[in-house]
């Protein structure tokens, strides 16, 4: 223990951040280290200088080593043992005090580094709470046990990254959740290797367990209440520090179409707005291969008026529709790109420009058709119905690969290329569930919060592939 705080220096050679300081009182030394920017400074000398002084004014210099951990004023104080211990209280805001070379304390005075609690930017709440998840790992727990105050809401801790070693947290509800589904995620976990974990993203990624799909099968949020819901439904939640994102586990094909709103309003026009989810889907997916089909060959599909009006309209277009379509889709994933990278005081008028000026301008020169720019932005503005950006990104790809099956097959080639939608769709699983569940396995009692949304009185059970105890209420 002597030369821990001479080796940690050796080893930090440009740690300009660190403070050592040695105190001598009497016959007794303490020498404390710690980081300036991980600690807060006000804490240090209120709470630990200011005990060390009370020792001294009551003359309790010779029992210092008993003393000193029952007069600081903090809850969390833990005696060090190894010298990776001691490097990594250092790293998490810990105060370190090595009394005579023999003790080592470590005092928790982490600085607050959070930018507090905010209203959520990417899931807008109309209705419901307004808080939203932030970067502190401590916070985020609070969230969620302050909307469900019950002993059976477990959290197990790990830690992840060899080199960042950030904190993950595993919530799940005891008396619901399933435990083969929890010991599953809490192995997943604990096999990753990985030398930092700086966002719940990089978790993400590791937990998937198939990656040669496009569609997600883990669901971000960054509202405590959706949160909240999906531990009740008997889900896994995993909370990772500085990141203001916890994954939902597993996530069905249905959750995305889902909003924590949905709750607080009329079952009625909730079932409404679901369906209208569903068919943006479908159109996102689908309307530009049709448009293609239709018009390479499967002209007949359409009255014969409005197949010579797309004819006029495309009698100056140089390219075939795939074209076409290939190089509207580019450009509005350009203006989309560059709309979320602008700042909010930029981004609305590059918006404008290039979907006015720059559609207008390919208009007038030929180069584009109007029913080609209105198909596309019909397309792409159904797909920006979903908060997931992996969700958009799957109907994107989607999207392409139907406009290739449609140019090269027609109709005949949209249906082919849904059903190897359908396939794959079925084919995903989510931590050994079905993907498409309550739809593929049908589980008629999911049916009333599926697409359709019922009364919460008549929605009774819990999905049976989740949850050990599928009686909502019931206490055991």
């Amino acid at each position: 223990m002597k030369n821990w705080i001479t080796k940690f220096k050796q080893e930090i050679t440009h740690g300009d951040d660190f403070i050592y300081k040695t105190i001598v009182l009497g016959n007794n030394t303490i020498d404390l280290a710690c980081n300036e920017v991980l600690t807060s400074t006000d804490m240090i000398d209120d709470f630990i200088l200011k005990a060390i002084t009370r020792l001294i004014e009551q003359d309790k210099l010779p029992n210092i080593k008993e003393e000193l951990a029952n007069y600081l004023p903090t809850h969390n104080i833990k005696f060090v043992k190894t010298y990776q211990e001691f490097v990594d209280f250092i790293f998490t805001g810990f105060c370190l005090l090595i009394i005579n070379q023999e003790v080592v304390i470590a005092i928790e005075t982490k600085a607050s580094l959070d930018r507090g609690i905010s209203s959520a930017e990417d899931e807008v709440s109309i209705y419901g709470p307004k808080d939203a998840f932030n970067e502190n790992f401590n916070t985020n727990l609070g969230l969620i046990r302050r909307r469900i105050k019950t002993k059976d809401l477990m959290c197990v801790s790990k830690t992840i990254g060899r080199k960042t070693k950030t904190k993950v947290g595993i919530l799940y509800i005891n008396d619901i959740a399933d435990e083969s589904l929890v010991n599953a995620i809490v192995q997943k976990i604990e096999k990753i290797d990985i030398d930092g974990i700086i966002d719940s993203g990089y978790l993400r990624s590791a937990l998937e367990e198939n990656s040669n799909h496009f569609f997600p099968t883990i669901l971000s949020t960054e509202r405590p209440d959706r949160a909240s819901m999906s531990l009740l439904e008997g889900k896994v939640i995993v909370l990772v520090d500085m990141s203001p994102y916890v994954l939902i586990l597993p996530s069905f094909f249905v959750d995305f179409f889902h909003t924590s709103d949905d709750y607080y309003q009329k079952p009625i026009n909730i079932t409404f707005i679901r369906i209208v989810r569903l068919f943006a889907f479908l159109v996102a997916i689908f309307l530009p291969a049709y448009y293609i089909a239709i018009t390479t060959f499967n002209q007949e599909a359409i009255p014969l008026k409005l197949l010579m009006s797309f004819i006029a309209q495309r009698e100056t277009v140089p390219f075939p529709a795939i074209i076409e379509a290939l190089i509207m889709s580019l450009s509005f994933e350009i203006l989309r790109e560059s709309d979320t990278r602008m700042p909010s005081s930029m981004g609305t008028a590059v918006s404008i420009l290039g979907g006015l000026v720059l559609g207008e301008a390919a208009v007038s020169a030929g180069i584009m058709s109007p029913i080609m720019i209105i198909v596309i932005a019909i397309s792409a503005i159904s797909g920006l119905v979903f908060s997931s950006i992996e969700l958009i990104s799957a109907i994107r790809w989607w999207r392409i690969v139907l406009m290739f099956f449609a140019t090269f097959l027609g109709v005949y080639g949209i249906f082919l290329g849904g059903m190897l939608l359908l396939i794959k769709l079925a084919s995903i699983n989510s931590f050994g569930k079905s993907y498409l569940a309550p739809i593929a396995p049908f589980i008629p009692s999911e049916q009333k919060d599926a697409f359709l949304k019922l009364n919460d009185e008549k929605v009774k059970k819990r999905n049976p592939l989740l949850s050990k105890n599928r009686i909502r209420g019931k206490i055991k």
